[in-house]
């Protein structure tokens, strides 16, 4: 794939000043406006209306949140630099795209973009529950035993590689429009903080909402400690793949007989910052599928 090869060589040769260009800046830009607006405002609506008290402090939670994603900025800028966006403007012209076609309207070919990138994330997230060594980096999001908008970005700096790697295959491949790539970026990173949210939407809004956006009342299930409700709830901005695939499951009425976590981090201390990141390298580790009957066994794929 000659094309492609052309635009990684394009990104990786640009020189600094470049990459200021009007559309890959006000992109950046406008990705970390989102990020702390939808952070500050999901905190402002858990300290007004929190759905379940926290078991460890918020000053310790948001300081170890936050360094793993200055952890993950850090290694995705050097190990995969590209950005989204600036690779969606490279393969916009590529003759292979699949939603670059001219013949294709542009509203059509913008929300084709919007469902294949979201599908791409539901596809990656079933992933890391189904083998065992993305589930070993998976599990840091899924250790934590409390839930609110900090949790959505408690990940495994390696885990955002992976996910950020398929998500720029998935651009080289569709050639989606720019505009289409920067609007999933923007809604995913609020649903990062709003699904994960330790407030609860009243049934009047849940209803309507939850049709086309997953909530924190839908996706905590995915939280439980109970396999089978984590092994559902997949989606990242829409519920309906996991409606076609099977993996869907209504909210429960009371959230508060969820137990959050994992069952084997709901005793000793809350996990520092770097205890996290030696997590998934741990000699023994279960998995996520059956309950686990015996704590020196692997779990096996459901």
């Amino acid at each position: 794939m000659s094309w492609l090869q052309s635009a990684w060589s394009q990104v990786t040769s640009l020189p600094l000043p470049s990459l200021h260009v009007a559309w890959f800046h006000n992109g950046s830009g406008a990705y970390w406006t989102v990020f702390v607006i939808a952070f500050l405002g999901v905190a402002a609506w858990e300290s007004l209306r929190p759905q379940a008290p926290l078991t460890e402090s918020v000053e310790r939670r948001w300081t170890t949140h936050a360094l793993l994603v200055l952890a993950s900025i850090v290694v995705s800028f050097v190990l995969l630099p590209a950005s989204p966006l600036l690779l969606a403007n490279s393969v916009s012209t590529s003759p292979f795209g699949l939603l670059n076609r001219p013949w294709l309207p542009f509203p059509l070919r913008w929300i084709l973009a919007i469902l294949v990138l979201d599908l791409t994330r539901y596809a990656i997230h079933r992933a890391m529950h189904s083998f065992h060594f993305l589930w070993r980096l998976h599990q840091i999001h899924h250790s934590d035993r409390d839930f609110d908008g900090s949790t959505g970005v408690r990940s495994h700096p390696v885990e955002g590689i992976i996910v950020r790697g398929c998500t720029l295959v998935t651009i080289a491949i569709f050639a989606p429009p720019v505009s289409a790539v920067l609007a999933a970026e923007l809604v995913s990173v609020f649903e990062i903080f709003f699904t994960h949210a330790n407030a609860r939407l009243p049934e009047w809004l849940q209803r309507p909402l939850g049709w086309f956006f997953f909530t924190s009342n839908a996706h905590v299930i995915h939280h439980s400690v109970d396999f089978r409700l984590q092994n559902s709830n997949y989606g990242d901005i829409f519920p309906w793949w996991d409606r076609i695939f099977g993996t869907y499951r209504a909210p429960l009425p009371a959230r508060e007989s969820i137990v959050i976590g994992l069952e084997e981090f709901q005793t000793g201390p809350s996990a520092s910052f770097w205890s996290l990141l030696k997590q998934p390298f741990a000699l023994k580790q279960p998995f996520a599928g059956e309950p686990q009957t015996n704590p020196g066994e692997m779990r096996a794929i459901e």
